[in-house]
């Protein structure tokens, strides 16, 4: 008798012996999916703008072996030397998190800033950000070193809700997420098929979560919510925002060799947000 092969085993979500960069690790979300990683064995380096040190004293005292870095994940040379200091200090790199990205108030609608005057360097920042930067740069610097080395590696890029439903207000935002997604199935296929299927690509679409670059739409300063916060709370099923935590499990079955079959995938982290069509 033929028996199937599972891939059921609790050690294929292990990351003992990988090596994460995490770039734009320093944010909430970013150094949330840091500790994950780390503490399920990897050895971690978070690269970001600023607050690198505190991040690496911060996973240090989880007893995560941790790395801090300054980089700008606009300019590959940072990401070069990012990712230099990264395989000096831990070896070469196996999982490549693109946690850079966000939004910014001159390139959302509001009752002062209709869509026609919003100015082209503020959406230009925004989809920047969020693409390039948070994307296709870092992955064109450390995709590269991978493909070389020949070792099973994973990419994992953030997308957002606002790729697959567009959301009112935030149009270079919501673009740039498109983007996003369809660069994560595209550079999916294109490693698969240039360098033998050991290079996978996936990305986490995280619904609300509460951050700094959204929290002025959601909430009032008085931290109640506004009334789009509202909207939103009542079209995600599960009734809350999204924790950092909560992309934990999601980020390092996807680094992990429990998805060693999965690429190309965008997957939804968001209380049921994408699956509620509002009756």
């Amino acid at each position: 008798m033929i028996m199937p092969m599972t891939n059921t085993d609790a050690g294929k979500f292990s990351l003992a012996s990988r090596t994460v960069l995490v770039s734009g690790g320093t944010g909430v979300l970013g150094l949330a999916m840091a500790e994950a990683l780390g503490l399920a064995g990897a050895r971690v380096a978070v690269a970001g703008l600023a607050g690198y040190a505190e991040a690496q004293s911060y996973l240090a005292g989880k007893g995560i072996k941790a790395l801090g870095l300054p980089m700008n994940a606009f300019k590959k040379g940072e990401i070069e030397e990012a990712h230099r200091r990264t395989a000096a200090e831990f070896g070469p790199v196996d999982v490549l998190v693109n946690a850079a990205g966000g939004n910014m108030k001159e390139a959302t609608t509001s009752p002062d800033l209709k869509f026609f005057d919003i100015p082209l360097e503020a959406l230009e920042k925004v989809v920047g950000l969020n693409l390039f930067a948070g994307a296709v740069l870092p992955s064109q610097v450390v995709g590269k070193a991978m493909a070389e080395s020949g070792r099973p590696a994973s990419i994992i890029n953030i997308s957002s809700m606002n790729a697959f439903r567009p959301l009112t207000r935030i149009a270079g935002y919501s673009a740039a997420k498109a983007s996003v997604n369809n660069f994560t199935q595209w550079l999916a296929v294109h490693l698969a098929r240039e360098y033998g299927g050991k290079i996978r690509v996936n990305a986490i679409a995280p619904g609300f979560f509460l951050t700094e670059q959204n929290r002025f739409l959601l909430t009032e300063k008085d931290g109640s919510l506004t009334a789009r916060g509202k909207t939103v709370l009542e079209h995600t099923p599960m009734g809350r925002f999204g924790e950092p935590g909560d992309l934990a499990g999601t980020v390092v079955w996807l680094a992990s060799d429990a998805s060693a079959f999965v690429t190309g995938t965008v997957i939804p982290v968001d209380g049921g947000f994408s699956a509620f069509s509002g009756v």
